[in-house]
C-alpha cells in the first residue's frame, strides 16, 4: 500500500479523476511507480512492480492505466531498438531523450539544430514537416563505469 504519495502521483491521479477514471488501488500503485521512475520501464517491468504493493493486479489493469496516462499526455513511449516499448513520465515543453541501454535511465535533454536538416528534407521530398521525435541511445555515466570494471576484470 502506497502511504506517501508524492506532488506528481498527487497530480496524475486528480488529472485521472477530473477525467472521470475511477483510482484503485492498482491504478494508485502504477501512476506511483511511472510518477517516481527515471527509468523508462515496459509493461511488464511495471507489472512486476506493482505486484509488490498489490499482489492480484493483472497485466490487463498495467495497459489499461499505460493507455490512459498516455491520452493524458502524463507519461510518454520510449522506443528501444531491441526491447518492447517502454514508458517514462512526460515532459513539458520541446526537449528529446537520452535513454541508457543497459539499465534504461532516461534523460530529457533541449536542442537538437536539426533547422537546416529539416529544411533540406521538406524541400527533396516535398514533405511539410510539422513535428519530429529525437531519441539517443547510448551507457549513461555509471554504466559507462561499470562497463570499465566488467573490462577490467575480464567479464564481459
Amino acid at each position: 500500500m502506497i502511504t506517501q504519495i508524492s506532488p506528481k502521483t498527487q497530480h496524475w491521479l486528480n488529472c485521472l479523476q477530473s477525467s472521470g477514471y475511477r483510482l484503485t488501488g492498482p491504478r494508485y500503485a502504477v501512476v506511483d511507480i511511472l510518477a517516481k521512475s527515471e527509468r523508462a520501464l515496459n509493461a511488464l517491468e511495471v507489472f512486476e512492480l506493482a505486484r509488490q504493493s498489490y499482489p492480484a493486479i493483472g497485466l490487463v489493469s498495467i495497459y489499461r492505466t499505460l493507455d490512459k496516462l498516455e491520452v493524458l499526455h502524463l507519461i510518454q513511449r520510449v522506443h528501444q531498438a531491441d526491447k518492447c516499448q517502454a514508458y517514462i513520465a512526460a515532459f513539458d515543453g520541446h526537449q528529446h531523450l537520452l535513454v541508457c541501454q543497459k539499465c534504461g535511465l532516461v534523460e530529457f535533454f533541449v536542442g537538437d539544430d536539426l533547422d537546416a536538416l529539416v529544411k533540406r528534407i521538406e524541400r527533396e521530398s516535398g514533405y511539410q514537416v510539422r513535428e519530429h521525435w529525437l531519441q539517443l541511445f547510448g551507457l549513461c555515466e555509471e554504466c559507462r563505469g561499470n562497463a570499465g570494471e566488467e573490462n577490467r576484470d575480464g567479464k564481459q
